[in-house]
């Protein structure tokens, strides 16, 4: 009998695909069962999404790195396969997505019909109690009851911290790097320090700690539904948490910012099924400024291009007409200057299953508090043999130069000392599986224009690296896998250095005629150099329209 052949690595990774095939296609017709709408079921139904998840991204690791010349046997059409291989991986990938998201969503809907209930029935028991007891006898036995409760309340809290800080692992997790803590399905954690970035500090059963995903972790007790609500809460609006303690701090003002928390608390759970599933990395979030644009016009350019009325009413604050010259009046600003957009590095991408559509740089004003300015779009172009590179050049076929002009400049009249620019990174996409589209963050930094001192800082090329999150969150990489933290040799710090997200932007001084074109512009814009005499030219205009045939520049003849 002749001895059967040994199956190449590409045949094995096949039968391997069709095993998990058959899996995903279990798991998606038992979520299809009636059984499947009880909780518990729904939450082993979402463990296992993410350990076929992982098989999966384990098969798709494998499969890249697979060579023809890897085969102990000629192989057909050997890339046509592989192709196929991996088309079949992505298609397994958004079933598994899909079906993780609709499991988020109905635990969200269930947790809030749960609590109104829980409400509704305090609020009868508590109406009932109040109908049955006599004036006198509440006074009398008011004071007991309020002790008992305080009782009952003050053991119900112990006894919530005493099991909110313990939590089980939902799947096995293996250490990334040092620093992190490996535990198995079914594990028991104890909590330490909950961190914004989702990595939690935990200490397992043998008293070892580390780093460990918040998103692999479930409460220990789930029995009551107050607990998984509040533990929900907890989890989803960290972010907003934080954001108002801050704003406590800081004494913020603008309503906006209550609207942006709101909004960014409605897409956190997309975000976060999107982690889960590795799907994104990390450090990506729904994109700030976006909400902001989103919210009104008070953050675009054409609401601070128009003119502001003085206190009188009667005339304009910064336009004035210069008659002498026939045009309108120069103003100075506190700060102005040009700054050219060079180039990002290493900025990871999100998995197949979301498609970018595009890639660009916003900008503003920000002062550490709130943002001072218009936010500026910068669109970015990539070539597809450096994906993690993006670049700034109005030299692109079918769009409009200004959209990718990466000079721009900036005024304005702040004189906060914390005053600088808010520089986020992001890009629009789609998810191939069910079309939602949205804005995530890939990253943000902010440079500050003046020192310690209150002198401006130099004009020169700046290699800034970035932060992951939003701009309220502190201590979040964009991404894990290319840590910060300082370990091993001083070589391999350098090059973990050079692995870093990163953004380069040129401050340039200006020049007696650049200064003279600026101040006709408003006293807080921020633009592309590109469009700067078309800016000029507009408000030209309404100088000529709203101020050149006045008698006097306390009338009021030809404002309405």
């Amino acid at each position: 009998m002749l001895p059967r052949w040994p199956r190449g690595p590409l045949p094995c990774l096949q039968h391997r695909g069709q095993e998990l095939k058959q899996q995903v296609d279990s798991l998606l017709s038992e979520s299809r069962l009636k059984g499947a709408l009880e909780a518990s079921k729904k939450r082993d139904i979402y463990q296992r999404c993410i350990q076929l998840k992982q098989a999966i991204n384990e098969n798709k690791n494998t499969l890249q790195k697979l060579k023809k010349a890897d085969e102990p046997t000629p192989v057909g059409n050997y890339h046509q396969k592989k192709e196929e291989e991996h088309s079949l991986l992505d298609k397994l990938t958004h079933q598994l997505q899909e079906l993780a998201m609709s499991i988020s969503r109905e635990n969200i809907t269930e947790i809030g019909e749960l609590t109104e209930r829980e409400e509704d029935d305090d609020s009868a028991e508590g109406d009932e109690e109040e109908d049955d007891d006599d004036e006198e006898e509440s006074k009398e036995s008011g004071g007991e009851e309020e002790e008992t409760q305080e009782e009952e309340k003050q053991g119900n809290e112990s006894h919530l911290q005493a099991t909110s800080k313990e939590y089980t692992a939902v799947g096995n997790f293996t250490a990334q790097q040092a620093g992190d803590l490996t535990f198995k399905k079914g594990e028991i954690l104890l909590i330490i320090e909950k961190k914004p970035d989702g990595w939690w500090i935990a200490k397992n059963a043998k008293g070892n700690k580390g780093l460990v995903p918040k998103t692999y972790l479930e409460p220990y007790h789930k029995e009551d539904g107050q607990e998984s609500s509040e533990e929900g809460s907890e989890e989803n609006v960290d972010v907003g948490d934080e954001t108002a303690e801050e704003l406590e701090v800081k004494q913020r003002t603008g309503s906006h910012w209550s609207a942006v928390r709101k909004a960014l608390s409605e897409q956190i759970n997309t975000v976060d099924v999107l982690t889960t599933m590795g799907a994104i990395p990390t450090g990506f979030r729904p994109s700030t400024l976006f909400q902001l644009l989103e919210e009104g016009n008070q953050f675009r350019a054409s609401y601070f291009l128009q003119p502001e009325l003085a206190p009188s009413q009667l005339a304009f604050r910064d336009l004035m007409w210069d008659a002498k010259t026939g045009t309108i009046r120069s103003r100075p600003s506190h700060v102005s200057l040009i700054l050219t957009l060079w180039s990002c590095k290493m900025i990871p991408l999100p998995e197949l299953s979301i498609q970018v559509l595009s890639r660009h740089v916003r900008l503003c004003l920000f002062d550490g508090n709130k943002v001072l300015s218009n936010i500026h779009t910068v669109r970015a172009t990539w070539q597809p043999k450096k994906p993690r590179t993006w670049t700034f050049s109005p030299q692109v076929t079918g769009i409009l130069p200004c959209l990718l002009d990466g000079d721009c400049f900036l005024r304005s009249n702040s004189l906060s000392p914390d005053l600088g620019i808010l520089f986020e990174l992001g890009i629009s996409y789609i998810r191939n599986s069910t079309g939602e589209r949205g804005e995530l963050s890939c990253g943000w930094v902010f440079l500050k224009l003046f020192d310690a001192s209150g002198i401006p800082i130099p004009a020169k090329t700046y290699e800034l690296f970035l932060n992951g999150g939003t701009p309220y969150e502190k201590g979040v990489e964009v991404d894990r896998s290319v840590s910060r933290r300082a370990h091993g040799s001083v070589f391999h710090q350098m090059m973990m250095m050079r692995r870093q997200p990163q953004l380069l932007v040129k401050l340039r001084s200006l020049n007696r005629r650049s200064r003279n074109i600026l101040s006709l512009l408003p006293e807080i814009l921020i633009g592309s150099m590109c469009c700067i005499h078309l800016l000029i030219f507009y408000r030209q205009i309404l100088g000529d329209v709203l101020l050149k045939g006045r008698m006097s520049m306390q009338s009021a003849e030809f404002m309405g």
